[in-house]
């Protein structure tokens, strides 16, 4: 199963985020303990300020090809865990971030 939903608006993404993680970067997909997949992400900002989350944001919409404002963080403000919201064509979406993560999944 994805660890993204699909909406009329887009797609929701469950991510774990790694601040000052050397690069900014989609690492893949991952199983946490829980049975919970989510995509790895990591970002050279630090987690203060909410400079990771700008990065986070600026990170997905570059990766997917859509405006800066159309991909904001629904959850986990301050949380390695984090729910993201993309806006846009859910199907194109969902294509490039199964591309994306393919060939770096556990």
């Amino acid at each position: 199963m994805d660890p993204w939903r699909y909406s009329t608006e887009g797609i929701s993404v469950a991510l774990r985020v790694t601040p000052r993680g050397g690069r900014d970067d989609i690492d893949g997909i991952e199983t946490l303990a829980s049975g919970r997949r989510v995509v790895k992400v990591r970002v050279r900002a630090i987690a203060e300020g909410g400079a990771a989350n700008r990065a986070v944001t600026e990170l997905f919409a570059g990766a997917l090809g859509v405006p800066r404002r159309s991909v904001r963080v629904l959850s986990g403000m301050t949380s390695r865990l984090k729910q993201i919201a993309v806006d846009g064509d859910p199907t194109k979406l969902g294509e490039t971030l199964r591309k994306l993560t393919a060939a770096k999944s556990d």
